[in-house]
């Protein structure tokens, strides 16, 4: 029986490393060994919360004004600071790029939410204007371990959002249903299955067209000069009346359909209570139970496993839907319920190594951030090095090889769904291993232990890091005897795979691949000869070919 029961004791080594993958881009072994000594609710306390970031913004200030439009500049990496690039899709480069070097950094839940939120309110990054993609990303953030009805409601004014799902050309007498469908299908409610003629089961083809209606005059405000009193945060508008005094909002009463207990809705006759009718229309929607489990089974996909059985649905996803709904929608009662649970760690039943842990395929995002962390390869410096960090690393190296190469355009999901591997039936998960990124995943270590891109064009162009593995096992005491070649190996497999391996194949990674054959001794006096001269030749052989073998390993593919 899926159990909900809370993990006792402290995690230990294997179910500290689980949630640690599980829940943040950043994987080290001081982490590791640190939530290992902590119960599973002393672990989440730490990774529950929002870190300061690096750079808290991609953007400075001019001091010469006040006005929002101007006050707010991008740096640009390829001039100075001090003068304003026009080339958006420049600009929009570094914003990614700045966004991955946070979520790289980020030692929380922060930015994994963050992208979890960005699946399931999609927009794409060239909709509008890069700055006012950073404000979507910035609520995403805002809303990341807080209340997703919130967050539901504010996405329908957010700039990027209006106009990604079309609501410029959602006015009354002419409404354009899309953002409405959108926002029962894959925001809040979810389909259902087909009970009928145009009847979804959780909501109709006639709840639709009301909610295009109760949408209708929310406009985009394209110089950010309307700002969310609560977030702070640039939003769209509502607009009653538009140029001309046309009217751009539908201010007769909605009626809903028996899905939604024939609810009306009087309709707004001014701007102000455009957000008022708005928020009666959320409220009709959260009220239903059906919403929160549909955010609960998502949850589930993304953190546990892909597989929602009957058992899963009665023991795990009912009883986090009615913590979802007792807490008002608070993201996070839910998260420390689902990730402290016995099942989360798979101790509900008789075999805690069939299900959940190593049961999930790393999607680009954790394959590469997770190994650039473990390993400690150096980050150019953003401010000093911006154009090898910028250019050199994140866009040509990180986004545009290990991503999207590996079948993640970075903020450009395939459509409204978001990226396929995250919702596409039956496979799921699966989706980020298959023939066309199976390459681009395998020159994941080459590229950091040779410092070159390995892969599309300019293969040999310089990466921007490197990973002098040498030097990183002397220094990083990830490995607690570097002469022993069986603790090497051992040490090595136990944070890099998620379950511990059998004789043989241990013994495959130490003999055949790390040894080649060849007596245990002579690692021992090819390390003492490397310490004693600090040449690294012979000892890089071996190292390489060893961590070339756990990456390409299919173990390690998983998490």
């Amino acid at each position: 029986m899926a159990s909900l029961a809370p993990l006792s004791g402290v995690l230990g080594h294997r179910r500290a490393a689980h949630l640690l993958r599980r829940t943040s881009f950043r994987y080290t072994k001081p982490k590791v060994d640190e939530l290992a000594g902590k119960t599973a609710a002393e672990a989440l306390a730490s990774l529950l919360q929002l870190y300061p970031q690096q750079l808290d913004q991609p953007v400075y200030d001019d001091p010469t004004t006040t006005d929002v439009a101007e006050n707010i500049k991008w740096i640009n990496p390829y001039v100075d600071p001090a003068s304003f690039g026009t080339e958006d899709f420049m600009l929009r480069r570094w914003l990614m790029g700045w966004w991955v070097n946070e979520a790289l950094q980020d030692p929380g839940i922060g930015h994994k939410m963050t992208f979890f939120f960005h699946q399931y309110f999609v927009t794409v990054a060239n909709t509008l204007g890069t700055q006012h993609y950073y404000d979507y990303l910035a609520l995403l953030r805002w809303g990341a371990l807080g209340n997703f009805k919130k967050l539901a409601t504010k996405m329908v004014t957010d700039n990027t959002m209006l106009r990604y799902l079309n609501n410029q050309e959602n006015v009354a007498g002419n409404p354009n249903e899309n953002f409405a469908r959108e926002f029962f299908e894959l925001f809040t409610i979810g389909k259902g299955p087909q009970a009928g003629d145009g009847d979804y089961t959780n909501y109709t083809e006639a709840d639709i067209v009301q909610a295009a209606r109760v949408f209708t005059g929310f406009r985009t405000r394209f110089n950010r000069n309307v700002i969310d009193a609560e977030t702070g945060i640039p939003r769209g508008d509502a607009s009653f009346f538009g140029t001309g005094g046309v009217q751009l909002h539908d201010s007769g009463t909605k009626q809903f359909s028996a899905r939604f207990q024939n609810t009306e809705i009087p309709g707004a006759t001014n701007s102000a209570g455009m957000f008022t009718e708005l928020n009666a229309f959320v409220d009709m929607i959260f009220a239903q139970e059906e919403t929160a489990k549909f955010t609960c089974r998502r949850l589930y996909r993304y953190f546990v496993s892909r597989q929602i059985t009957d058992e899963i649905e009665n023991d795990i996803i009912a009883p986090l839907a009615s913590t979802f709904r007792n807490n008002n929608y608070e993201i996070k009662p839910v998260l420390e319920q689902l990730l402290k649970s016995e099942h989360f760690y798979d101790v509900d039943d008789s075999d805690n190594a069939d299900e959940i842990v190593g049961g999930l395929i790393k999607s680009p995002l954790e394959l590469s951030l997770q190994a650039m962390t473990f390993f400690g390869v150096p980050i150019p410096d953003p401010l000093t090095q911006n154009t090898q960090h910028y250019v050199v690393l994140y866009s040509r190296g990180v986004i545009d090889r290990m991503f999207a190469l590996s079948g993640m355009m970075l903020f450009f999901p395939s459509d409204v769904a978001g990226y396929p591997a995250y919702y596409q039936s039956p496979d799921f998960n699966r989706q980020w291993f298959n023939s066309s990124t199976i390459i681009a995943r395998y020159k994941l270590p080459q590229m950091l232990l040779t410092g070159r891109y390995q892969i599309g064009g300019n293969p040999n162009g310089n990466l921007g890091t490197k990973l002098n593995i040498a030097p990183w096992l002397k220094n990083s005491g990830v490995v607690s005897d570097p002469e022993d070649p069986y603790v090497v190996v051992q040490d090595l497999l136990s944070y890099l795979l998620p379950e511990q391996v059998d004789a043989e194949r241990f013994n495959y990674f130490l003999n055949d691949v790390f040894l080649d054959n060849l007596p245990p001794a002579d690692w021992t006096y090819e390390w003492q000869n490397y310490l004693a001269s600090n040449n690294a030749t012979e000892v890089t052989i071996p190292l390489e070919r060893l961590i070339n073998a756990i990456m390409y390993s299919p173990e390690y593919q998983t998490f």
